[in-house]
């Protein structure tokens, strides 16, 4: 493995490709440095740390967070972070679906693929402006005295360039780095927040006997819970992301003059998480709404003393009992409508009977694709349990009696991000891989890791 990251530096090419990339993700980070003109940052910040951090609306923005990379604790220029193209990303891949227009631009090729990216751009900017204008109404008290409505219009312009920005900045690791540019800032914001997170831990560690017990100490027994938990949880989000269902296909023989050709059997991988970590952000994105609608109409005078609404939001906050049953049932739903969005059985039979090849014992077309349906829609069930439990790790750690264990810091166990963090490595790492073999170089391992389709 030494040998194989050693050879990474041997190679040109493959050298200033991890380089560039690792520029511009320091670039991305430095950028966090940026703050909005005209907002007291260290107000800001000071709030945010007397703020109640188990409230619905600080739950949601640090989810928020996350998910986009940003930040905005800190009133930064790219405290939207990459989110609002993500978003725009989902809307025209969802409308490819329905739209006649963006649906024969699918079918173009590259060529439709690029006109697509440039919508995508396009709509980008008016997210940003309506997520900016939001963000920057929480800013506002904080800025300085006779600038607030400097600070709003220059808050806008500035985050909604900031989101800009990185969307080029993803697009450049796409082109002239390595590895796909958009996920890998969202891993880089994931990943600075593991030494934050370390540091808490080690601050709160004795290994005096009997302080694992105290309320908020992490103790020898607890550390360890921790390290076999965290190595856990990622051995099986890796097996579990690169499962896949190995449909048999043959290739029809064919007689070219004196020749026979063809004969050959391979195989057609179906993934087990077909959706990735799509159907989690948009379940765990969903479920941010009720708890933060709920919190606002309790904070009005009228609602204030409702008991029905009382109860209502303290089940719906997350961890709650009910909260964890909603969230579960969407990732469900989620993945089974991602996996529809994606995988299309009738395409996919009929690309097979157009190279002569066919599973055996089945029909070539229709037949063929109500098999491959169903195989999927069985292995998608197996994926969305995957995904629901691993959603649900964080809270159960958390929660677990005698443990104290900060959420901060279980959310490290499971979730989004771990399921970012793994599946972007995995990516980077098969593709490090392939330029190696290329070029005669050893991989990463003597049993290669496998791609997604089973390359």
């Amino acid at each position: 493995m030494f040998n194989a990251a050693a050879s990474i530096f041997k190679i040109p090419d493959l050298r200033n490709k991890v380089l560039f990339t690792l520029a511009l993700l320091v670039i991305y980070r430095v950028g966090f440095h940026i703050s909005i003109p005209g907002i007291d940052v260290q107000r800001m910040i000071g709030a945010s740390q007397q703020r109640d951090e188990d409230s619905p609306i600080s739950k949601a923005l640090e989810h928020l967070q996350m998910l986009s990379g940003g930040e905005l604790r800190k009133s930064s220029l790219f405290g939207l972070g990459i989110m609002p193209y993500i978003t725009a990303s989902i809307i025209l891949m969802l409308l490819g679906e329905v739209w006649p227009v963006l649906k024969k631009l699918k079918e173009e090729g590259q060529s439709g693929h690029k006109k697509i990216q440039e919508y995508t751009r396009y709509l980008t900017v008016p997210i940003c402006l309506v997520q900016s204008m939001m963000f920057v109404k929480f800013m506002k008290p904080y800025a300085y005295q006779g600038m607030e409505g400097t600070t709003v219009i220059l808050g806008i312009i500035g985050m909604t360039a900031g989101t800009i920005f990185l969307m080029w900045l993803g697009e450049q690791i796409d082109e002239y780095g390595i590895g796909n540019g958009i996920s890998l800032l969202i891993m880089a914001g994931i990943i600075a927040r593991m030494p934050g997170t370390i540091a808490s831990v080690w601050q709160n560690t004795s290994f005096t006997v009997g302080a694992g017990a105290s309320a908020g100490t992490y103790g020898p027994a607890k550390i360890m819970f921790l390290i076999i938990a965290f190595v856990f949880v990622v051995a099986g989000a890796i097996l579990i992301t690169q499962g896949q269902r190995r449909i048999p296909v043959q290739q029809a023989k064919q007689m070219r003059g004196m020749r026979m050709y063809g004969g050959q059997r391979h195989y057609l991988p179906l993934r087990i998480n077909h959706g990735g970590v799509m159907p989690i952000i948009f379940a765990s994105s969903l479920m941010q709404f009720p708890p933060v609608l709920f919190a606002q109409l309790l904070s009005i005078p009228r609602f204030s003393n409702s008991v029905i609404l009382g109860n209502i939001a303290a089940s719906l906050n997350p961890g709650a009992y009910t909260y964890n049953v909603l969230y579960i049932v969407l990732i469900v739903l989620f993945s089974y409508f991602w996996t529809t969005v994606q995988f299309q059985p009738q395409e996919m039979a009929k690309n097979l009977r157009n190279s002569g090849s066919f599973i055996p014992g089945l029909r070539p077309g229709h037949r063929t694709a109500e098999y491959l349906e169903t195989v999927m829609a069985r292995i998608t069930f197996y994926g969305a349990a995957f995904l629901a439990i691993i959603a649900v790790v964080p809270t159960v750690i958390s929660q677990l009696p005698g443990l104290d264990i900060d959420p901060m810091v279980a959310s490290f166990f499971g979730g989004t991000g771990l399921l970012i963090v793994v599946s972007v490595s995995l990516d980077i790492v098969q593709r490090i891989e392939a330029n190696l073999i290329m070029r005669n170089y050893e991989g990463f391992s003597s049993s290669r890791i496998k791609g997604a389709r089973g390359w």
